[in-house]
């Protein structure tokens, strides 16, 4: 048995549901690379581990990579960690780690705060109280066996002898069974163990997501775009047989098929929820895209200007250090010809197809093209998909609508057919279609010195020097337009994004002029799914204990902001998994919230 195994008491075979440890003092993060390389060593193990731990400080890269100096063994698992590790404002960070089988979610904050901002059910508990005991303890202990399981074990550090005794003896009315030092054996100096086994019933209200975690089955996903590949992705990683159907002829082939677009936080002088669900969104896919594709020819870290117009944006007045890495109000230095602005430094450029094709590559996915859902039923507990003609194409337990506006379309259709039948009526928030034109062309072999070294944004995007396969292009977009209304003429579009050009960077407008009123751009469109409050919806469909039908749609134009994100928040609630982010975030992103 592994030293893992010996810590953590006996885990569940390999394949089997997650593992979560709660750690309530990060410190310089020992704690968390011993669990990560005794997981490693383990002959059983989960496949999944999550570790969910809390700080008020969060500790410098630096002090992060002392832990490899003490013990060499940690090195790699440092380096792998250490390269995610900016901007930890307030609030919580997920890091997906060994291919998204290690999850890290740190939270930073006020301790008691953060825990009643937790939705999980820990497994195992590393209790660390402060020197002095704080006024708030008994609320804290109540919040620790708020998210514990029933069986949980728990560790308790670094108390002395009276504190001990006191923490104990509050542990133990709140349903801890505690050891006795002597007989617990991995007891050293002042640490003590316990389970959580309160002789009376727990309630439902407990529960992760508000339902029962779903066994690992088959799912399967309608929209072979950022949404569904990414929801795919993370249902694959947790051991589920997903198959994605998508009605075109090859996956990304709607908005998500854009040539390339812009990865970069948005940023409010209140720092609203959009900016705060942004920072947590662009942090995972940076995570995805340095994992999946091919730097400099897929994606770039280049940073990215944002062009104040109007005054706005600007960054939050308390916003600490640590917010420097995200966005400092200014210009890159050299580049003070571009005016006000922000520049985000984490931003970077990506190309959302070769990422969904990345994904849908993953071992446990099945993608179907050429296949449209035209109805589904309900048999014994599995749903059936059929096609316009009735066929069956695809059985799964769990359905999950991926497919933008399709999705919306697709439920109102069963509004009164399957989903009746089940007692299950959506009520979604409304949406619209937007369309966009993306205007596009190549580089000459002596492009003009007017070009930006990286994408500039604020009124459209300005991305230059994008490799594609007749050599390097610039791309310039896009339009929106309501798709209830007359869609426009393509050079109607064109001349707007050269006016959105004009007001980004003038003297470029200038040069490409010529280009865009010959007609000489290149064109590319697609129509994004934008909801009432602009905020993707995520989740169950119904209220039940175990339901079936899932949602993961509606991300506008911030569908490499949010995918990763919105895909880790519905694998969390289908597993009933610590959430990536705070519970009222989480509830602002909620499938019925209209």
């Amino acid at each position: 048995m592994s030293n893992f195994e010996t810590a953590l008491g006996t885990l569940p075979q390999q394949d089997a549901a997650p593992w979560c440890v709660l750690d309530t003092a990060f410190g310089a993060g020992g704690r968390f690379l011993e669990t990560w390389h005794n997981w490693l060593l383990a002959d059983h193990r989960p496949r999944v581990l999550h570790y969910v731990a809390l700080c008020t400080v969060p500790p410098s890269a630096e002090q992060l990579n002392q832990q490899a100096v003490a013990k060499p063994a940690l090195a790699a698992l440092t380096q792998e960690l250490s390269r995610h590790w900016h901007g930890l404002l307030p609030g919580f960070h997920r890091f997906l780690l060994a291919q998204g089988q290690v999850i890290l979610t740190l939270c930073v904050g006020e301790p008691l705060a953060l825990l009643r901002a937790q939705r999980l059910q820990a497994d195992h508990i590393e209790l660390c109280m402060p020197e002095s005991m704080p006024t708030d303890e008994h609320w804290f202990l109540k919040a620790i066996a708020q998210c514990c399981r029933r069986g949980a074990r728990l560790t308790l550090h670094a108390l002395t002898p009276m504190q001990r005794m006191q923490v104990r003896t509050g542990l133990g009315s709140l349903g801890f069974q505690m050891e006795s030092i002597a007989s617990n054996e991995v007891a050293t100096g002042l640490t003590c163990g316990g389970v959580f086994h309160p002789p009376w019933q727990l309630k439902k209200s407990r529960s992760v997501s508000g339902s029962a975690p779903l066994p690992v089955q088959r799912c399967a996903v309608i929209g072979a775009g950022l949404a569904g590949a990414s929801v795919a992705d993370a249902l694959a990683r947790r051991g589920w047989q997903v198959t994605v159907l998508d009605q075109a002829r090859a996956a990304a082939m709607g908005a998500s098929g854009l040539p390339v677009g812009l990865l970069a936080p948005h940023v409010s002088a209140d720092d609203c929820a959009l900016s705060r669900l942004s920072r947590a969104g662009v942090r995972l896919m940076l995570q995805q895209v340095a994992q999946h594709l091919q730097i400099n020819q897929d994606w770039a870290p280049s940073g990215v200007f944002e062009r104040q117009i109007g005054g706005t944006p600007k960054c939050p007045t308390t916003w600490a250090t640590q917010s420097q890495a995200w966005s400092t109000q200014g210009y890159p230095q050299g580049h003070e010809n571009l005016g006000a602005g922000l520049w985000h430094g984490i931003g970077a450029w990506v190309k959302p197809a070769a990422l969904v094709r990345a994904w849908l590559s993953q071992p446990g996915i099945t993608f179907q093209e050429n296949t449209q859902i035209d109805g589904m039923n309900c048999v014994n507990g599995v749903w059936q998909l059929v096609n316009p003609l009735g066929e069956l194409v695809c059985e799964a337990e769990r359905v999950v609508f991926a497919n933008a506006c399709g999705a919306f379309e697709l439920l109102e259709k069963m509004k009164h057919s399957a989903l009746l039948n089940q007692g299950i009526e959506p009520c979604l928030p409304s949406k619209m279609g937007m369309r966009g034109l993306l205007s596009w062309q190549w580089h000459s072999t002596e492009p003009s010195h007017r070009f930006p070294p990286f994408p500039v944004n604020g009124s459209g995007s300005m991305i230059p020097f994008i490799p594609v396969d007749q050599g390097l292009a610039w791309f310039m977009g896009s339009t929106y337009q309501p798709d209830s209304q007359p869609e426009r003429h393509d050079m109607d579009n064109h001349r707007q994004n050269w006016l959105h050009l004009s007001q980004l960077l003038e003297p470029l407008s200038r040069d490409v002029a010529e280009c865009f009123n010959t007609g000489a751009v290149q064109t590319w469109k697609g129509t994004r799914c934008i909801t009432r409050d602009r905020l993707p919806v995520v989740g169950a469909l119904d209220t039940s204990e175990q339901p079936s039908l899932w949602i993961c749609a509606g991300m506008g134009s911030r569908g490499l902001s949010f995918s990763v994100l919105c895909a880790e928040l519905l694998a969390a609630q289908m597993g009933g998994e610590p959430w990536p982010v705070e519970a009222r975030l989480a509830r602002s992103l909620q499938a019925l919230r209209s």
